[in-house]
């Protein structure tokens, strides 16, 4: 749990008057001694932001600190000092989020529970929704949302951005920058590293740039391995999730190693291509008593005339893919939760027209593999389909709608499988979906994007994406399916 900071009512009559309105030398030793109960790291970056603050400094900082490590509660704590030193100043805080809910109302419920536990509750008013007045001094909450209108408003004794690395730079600069020019306030972005070129990205760099020039420090970072040297909880849960999606997936690697990413590159690297190559031959029947799964990727259909040739006349033309899969619980464990999943079989139909394909899905699905749970993308032409499915094999399809952030979510599940050895495809056998799909998986490509999502595809110049969708939903298929024993359970 993290330590608090524990001022108490007899905090606002330590502020003895001053000539000019700011808290003197012996608050800001007062402060410190309030900080002592932070952990080392929160209290090393409390402490140089408070002396910026007491010293008119206006200094801006940037704070990384990995996910669950603290940084909302450090953000709190000052909060509540601060406005316990000011509250006889009729002054303001403000704090930013990229969105107001739930992210804006979360920092707002955390301070009024810091001002409760510290004998407040009686004493704070809430005002207009996003205020939390103690005094007069104010603690006023804004959202970063691109439609937010936040002009007008002024920041005199600190301005944070939390999450800074999903605001965007031209909001901060243009609207909350501003807020404190005429008072030299203090400035503090919070968050966790994405790509290169966030606000948070950018504000990082400036501040090494002028640490370097006159020695001051303004960039403060710790990753998991330093949270978790005061939290063995945290250690444990942290190292699970190292495990789940592997060392170098994008979301341990920028929410937990702090190392940002770069957008434009191979989906799957060598290595991750090299883990996704099985072992097992490719099967055309089930065998007794295995479970089997599928995904199927939707393409459109093909004009009149069109033939099976399709592919080769119209290169970019998509076509419809089913990716069979046979799940093995056996390599389950305590760590290990998921099944391994091995891609067995696969169909491919290019230009082909749905009411010649319902038949045939039918028998293959229902028929040849029993399978248990089958996952369809319904998107656009793909909605009656996957209904028709629906309608024949029942629970056992689920449609899948393709939007920008379940697409992510697919993306970053299939990558978790492939690091931890969950996915593995049949030896090479020559075949022509052999050689589409291994061409795939070389030429996807990942595109990240703010908020923590991605975009993974295939360049349509280079190619088709329709396999690498199809294995993504077939991940998606174990993910929903659960063995009767467990239902039971």
């Amino acid at each position: 749990m993290s330590s608090e900071i524990s001022p108490c009512h007899s905090a606002s009559a330590s502020v003895p008057p001053s000539t000019n309105n700011q808290p003197t030398p012996d608050n800001a030793t007062s402060s410190r001694a309030k900080i002592s109960r932070l952990r080392p790291y929160q209290r090393e970056v409390a402490l140089a932001i408070l002396d910026s603050v007491f010293g008119r400094k206006g200094l801006t900082f940037s704070v990384e600190i990995a996910r669950q490590g603290g940084k909302n509660e450090l953000s709190a704590q000052l909060e509540l000092l601060l406005l316990t030193l000011f509250m006889a100043e009729p002054k303001n805080l403000i704090k930013c989020s990229p969105t107001f809910k739930p992210q804006t109302v979360i920092s707002m419920m955390r301070l009024k529970d810091r001002l409760n536990d510290a004998g407040f509750n009686s004493i704070w008013v809430a005002e207009l929704g996003y205020i939390i007045r103690l005094g007069n001094a104010r603690a006023i909450f804004l959202s970063a949302d691109e439609s937010a209108n936040v002009v007008g408003n002024t920041a005199h004794i600190l301005l944070e951005i939390d999450e800074s690395q999903d605001v965007s730079n031209e909001k901060y600069n243009k609207e909350f920058k501003p807020m404190g020019a005429t008072t030299n306030v203090t400035t503090v972005h919070y968050g966790t590293t994405w790509d290169d070129s966030t606000l948070l990205e950018e504000i990082k760099n400036s501040n090494l740039e002028l640490e370097r020039k006159d020695g001051q420090r303004r960039h403060f970072r710790y990753d998991w391995q330093e949270v978790a040297k005061h939290n063995p909880d945290y250690l444990k849960y942290v190292d699970a999730e190292r495990q789940r999606l592997g060392e170098n997936h994008p979301l341990f690697l920028t929410q937990y190693r702090l190392l940002p990413i770069h957008s434009g590159g191979g989906y799957l690297s060598h290595q991750q291509r090299a883990q996704l190559n099985g072992e097992h031959t490719r099967k055309h029947h089930p065998d007794p008593g295995k479970v089997y799964i599928a995904g199927i990727d939707l393409a459109g259909e093909a004009e009149e005339g069109e033939g099976a040739s399709l592919r080769a006349l119209k290169p970019r033309q998509d076509s419809t893919v089913v990716t069979i899969g046979e799940l093995d619980f056996s390599t389950c464990s305590e760590v290990i939760k998921e099944p391994l999943i091995r891609v067995i079989e696969h169909y491919w139909w290019t230009g082909k027209k749905h009411t010649e394909l319902y038949p045939q899905l039918i028998d293959i699905l229902k028929n040849v593999w029993h399978c248990r749970k089958v996952v369809v993308d319904a998107t656009g032409v793909g909605q009656p389909v996957s209904s028709f499915l629906r309608q024949s094999l029942g629970s056992r399809v689920s449609p899948f709608t393709f939007t920008a952030q379940s697409k992510s979510q697919l993306g970053f599940n299939l990558l978790a499988a492939v690091n931890a050895g969950r996915l593995k495809v049949y030896t090479g056998d020559g075949s022509p979906e052999y050689q589409e799909f291994w061409l795939e998986m070389e030429r996807a490509r990942s595109q990240y994007r703010p908020n923590q999502t991605m975009n993974f595809y295939v360049d349509p110049a280079r190619g088709h994406d329709d396999f690498l969708m199809s294995l993504a939903l077939l991940l998606e298929a174990s993910r929903q399916y659960s063995p009767r024993s467990a239902r039971g359970a």
